[in-house]
């Protein structure tokens, strides 16, 4: 079985704003390419080809750099519109595409083998995000109308079962955690050990700290000396 992944990234220098309290613009440029990166290594060890899909040029010369196959978007479209575009790029030449987004980091150690695995046995397979989201769908190309967005995974499940499609749930800690806060940077931290990621964080001299206030864990970067 031929599988194919496709990764939507947005333009590094406007996302990301839920963390400017906590990193500076150029900090949170660099977290997205390190994120990319942990993502596009752990992809390209278990599938045939991976695509990287933007409308931003930086964006498409940094994924090439990292040996990925790129996807310029056309027009203005939202993220279902530039998903079915990279899709329809991909549908003649696989038998499987998986999307998932770029701030997953600690995807690696998602047991990523066993989910491709269960497409030989599964129509569709989900794996949520811990806010009610999509942070990996399997499914055959051409079949799915895709649904990303809030409580898209719930979406995506009605959407299989309309088709009358085998689903499997991927409900996995590390592959639900994508990044958007503060709070997701203290997780990265603890549990992103061999990660891209959580060694940038360490880098920016960021330290999580136990919270008793409405998050978990609380983030501060030591002063500079």
């Amino acid at each position: 079985m031929k599988i194919y992944g496709i990764i939507p990234v947005s333009p590094f220098a406007h996302a990301k704003t839920r963390l400017s309290p906590t990193l500076s613009p150029s900090e949170r440029e660099n977290l997205l390419k390190v994120m990319l990166k942990d993502v596009t290594k752990s992809l390209k060890k278990n599938l045939d080809e991976v695509i990287v899909i933007s409308a931003d040029e930086e964006v498409l010369h940094f994924s090439n750099e990292l040996g990925v196959q790129t996807l310029k978007e056309k027009g203005q479209t939202d993220l279902n519109g530039a998903l079915e575009q990279a899709v329809k790029w991909c549908e003649s030449k696989c038998d499987r595409i998986i999307i998932v987004p770029s701030d997953v980091p600690l995807i690696g150690k998602a047991n990523l083998e066993r989910l491709i695995k269960d497409a030989e046995e599964y129509d569709v397979i989900i794996a949520p995000a811990k806010g009610g989201g999509t942070n990996a769908l399997l499914f055959p190309p051409g079949t799915i109308r895709l649904r990303f967005g809030d409580c898209s995974f719930f979406e995506h499940v009605k959407e299989a079962k309309r088709l009358n499609f085998s689903i499997k749930i991927h409900d996995s800690f590390y592959l639900s955690l994508d990044v958007n806060t503060a709070e997701d940077l203290g997780e990265i931290i603890l549990h992103g050990k061999n990660t891209y990621t959580q060694s940038y964080l360490e880098d920016l001299k960021l330290k999580v700290k136990p919270s008793r206030g409405a998050e978990r864990l609380r983030i501060e970067k030591e002063p500079k000396r």
